[in-house]
């Protein structure tokens, strides 16, 4: 451990060398500059940085030489230390590398994305459909200007939301390259978000009895149930579509720790009771996850084009009446289904 005190020429002049090896004082004006003293008197000023390694999280600290004591005075080396930390935290110089967007994309996935196998797959179909017109270009040539089109036309393809958040994420591979040293800049982080306009809900009863009127007509024997439990299961779609058998409870019409209406019941009953997921994907190992083009079609038909999936549940959450008490809460559920639904 070192020594600590005020460097002053006095204290250095008469520093005692040690007997063998090396001895080393801290400076207190300035705990960065550091001074040893070896066995034959010699006096150097030094100073130590974290030196990065070769792969992400590796390195090393590094003892960086300032000079000899006294042809470096006091004052000079507190100064260079400075220098020498300034230039250390700087970022370092872009290497400019020939590197495609697509590549640039792939390496930002594997890095960077911590998500579900589905999650992830469906980001990164999402970028190669979306960013289709730059995902061969070299990404040292493409420019802010580009990057503005292609929002542009995604806006107007696939919505405002969806563009705005497909910036956020071109933004942030951009700078991952900024980081990795690829770039010097990044061409994203000029662009502002599209405004969005707040989307009314106005799906009502009427709407309702449409929609479950043309769930009923969908020929997928997957998705109609599915649908169903939408309206029947008081739940979100993610829940509703992740709901497996082992939850569900039939002696006591409970799936987890909540009840479920006589719909639902009725429902899951006549379905077949194999495999984990009630509502499997198209993949037998997976669950179903967003079926929004089947959704839309069902909408389309029940002459309410612009509901979500989301947008039942919503709506029956603010007819139910919440209790704490099982039983209560299931006539509650069965009340609004009789009353909203018309059955």
């Amino acid at each position: 451990m070192s020594h600590q005190f005020f460097f002053s020429p006095h204290i250095l002049d008469n520093l005692v060398p040690p007997a063998t090896g090396f001895d080393v004082v801290q400076d207190i004006s300035e705990p960065r500059l550091r001074l040893y003293i070896t066995a034959r008197g010699v006096k150097t000023f030094f100073t130590r940085k974290r030196v990065r390694g070769r792969t992400p999280g590796a390195g090393r600290d590094a003892r960086i030489i300032i000079g000899r004591y006294p042809d470096t005075d006091i004052g000079a080396a507190r100064a260079r230390v400075l220098e020498i930390l300034s230039a250390a935290r700087a970022p370092r110089a872009a290497r400019h590398k020939k590197i495609t967007y697509e590549k640039l994309c792939a390496e930002f996935v594997r890095k960077k994305i911590r998500r579900a196998a589905p999650s992830l797959d469906k980001l990164e179909r999402a970028m190669r459909r979306l960013w289709s017109p730059i995902y061969p270009k070299n990404i040292a040539e493409i420019t802010p200007a580009d990057l503005a089109a292609l929002n542009k036309r995604i806006a107007a393809s696939s919505g405002v939301p969806t563009a705005n958040r497909m910036l956020e994420i071109m933004s942030s591979v951009f700078k991952f390259a900024v980081e990795s040293r690829i770039i010097p800049d990044n061409p994203a982080a000029s662009l502002a978000k599209s405004p969005e306009s707040r989307r009314r809900r106005t799906l009502n009863a009427d709407g309702l009895r449409r929609i479950i009127a043309a769930i009923g007509a969908e020929r997928d024997p997957t998705l109609r149930p599915a649908f169903l439990m939408l309206v029947y299961g008081f739940e979100s779609r993610s829940r509703v579509f992740s709901m497996q058998w082992r939850d569900l409870d039939f002696n006591n019409d409970t799936w987890g720790n909540r009840p479920l209406s006589d719909m639902a019941v009725v429902l899951l009953r006549d379905m077949p009771q194999d495999g984990r997921w009630v509502f499997r994907g198209r993949v037998a190992s997976r669950h179903l996850t967003d079926p929004r083009v089947a959704w839309a079609r069902v909408a389309a038909r029940a002459g309410a084009p612009g509901t979500r999936m989301d947008d039942v549940h919503k709506f029956l959450m603010r007819s139910l009446e919440f209790s704490p008490h099982r039983e209560q809460l299931r006539r509650n559920m069965n009340r609004v289904l009789n009353e909203v639904i018309g059955r």
